[in-house]
């Protein structure tokens, strides 16, 4: 692999900018974590921001790095990345998130990554820059993870019905409070464990190009660190601005349903983990959601508001990709 040379600044400005994305994926995404213990007021939002963000790292010691494999040489072609394919993937996932984050809508930071590293090496090289069965391995995640959820989540809370079906429902939301709190941690983890992931392979794909690293070496323990700190610390700020979307817009929660999606969410993340596979977790849980809302009947769902998030899953990675094209072409100016 050809290494490039780039100056120690513009390496530690990108290994910031890397960060600070991670940095926002948990910011953007705290709701996907913690909107069913909040809705459904089993912890107040302070304390569900530090319940999540303290599994999003603990998820450090759990979880083997696959999916950062993934991205690291899985999805482009590891022999053209440079920083200015770095800069542009970051800059386009970046924007693309704080316009997400802006108009309240529960985008995929994942895929605005993917798209931004896409858009960025077609602009560089063209579509032959792309590893194709990585890229359609993740496009086909797009809608497997959802359906994924959407059926665990059912299957779980149809089990639950049934089992506590002679039960007074006060005691059902009593035991249930608690099992959410296992539930909304188990969620947590599997977030930590492929969001953080993400930004690992980004920055190890970094040092790989400027030759501080080698394809076959093992990731630098302080990157893998800074990341699954940096995603911890940006879901203790928080999306507020999402919450309300995931929490209760799509179908009204209690504490069993709560308990239903998170795990169905969670099985579906470590699925995804283990598998190397990056899928998106705003995706997961809002097919999670729905599932467990369907079992009371369609019209308890709010199609329409999943119908919303539905366009928005599709046009990420375009746009992402768009931006980072743009981005790409700047960074060559002033990189």
């Amino acid at each position: 692999m050809e290494h490039f040379q780039i100056s120690l600044g513009v390496i530690t400005l990108l290994v910031i900018t890397a960060l600070a994305f991670d940095f926002m994926n948990g910011f953007h995404d705290a709701a996907n974590s913690i909107a069913t213990i909040v809705s459904t007021r089993v912890l107040k939002p302070h304390q569900a921001v530090l319940w999540a963000s303290a599994f999003n790292f603990v998820a450090y010691f759990v979880f083997p790095l696959t999916v950062a494999t993934t991205i690291g040489k899985g999805t482009i072609n590891p022999a053209i990345v440079d920083h200015y394919i770095i800069f542009g993937a970051l800059v386009g996932a970046i924007v693309w998130n704080i316009i997400t984050w802006y108009y309240g809508i529960p985008s995929s930071s994942s895929h605005a990554l993917i798209g931004g590293l896409v858009g960025a090496a077609i602009a560089k090289v063209g579509p032959g820059g792309l590893i194709w069965a990585g890229v359609w391995k993740i496009v086909a995640f797009i809608f497997v993870a959802p359906l994924l959820g959407f059926a665990i989540g059912g299957l779980l809370m149809v089990a639950v019905s049934w089992l506590c079906r002679n039960t007074a429902p006060r005691r059902v939301d009593k035991t249930f409070r608690r099992f959410q709190l296992i539930s909304a941690a188990a969620y947590s983890l599997g977030h930590g464990g492929n969001d953080a992931q993400k930004t690992v392979g980004i920055i190890w794909m970094l040092l790989i190009a400027a030759g501080m690293t080698k394809a076959g070496e093992t990731v630098p323990t302080w990157v893998v660190f800074a990341c699954y700190s940096a995603m911890g610390l940006g879901t203790l700020f928080g999306g507020w601005r999402i919450v309300k979307t995931m929490g209760n817009r799509i179908t009204k929660l209690n504490q069993a349903r709560g308990f239903c999606a998170n795990s169905g969410g969670a099985v579906t993340l470590f699925l995804a983990t283990w598998l190397g596979i990056p899928v998106s977790t705003t995706h997961t849980i809002t097919g999670a959601i729905a599932g467990v809302g369907s079992t009371r009947g369609t019209r308890r769902v709010r199609w329409g508001v999943a119908g919303g998030i539905v366009w928005a899953w599709l046009l990420t990675i375009p746009c992402s990709a768009a931006i980072a094209a743009v981005s790409w072409y700047l960074g060559r100016f002033f990189l």
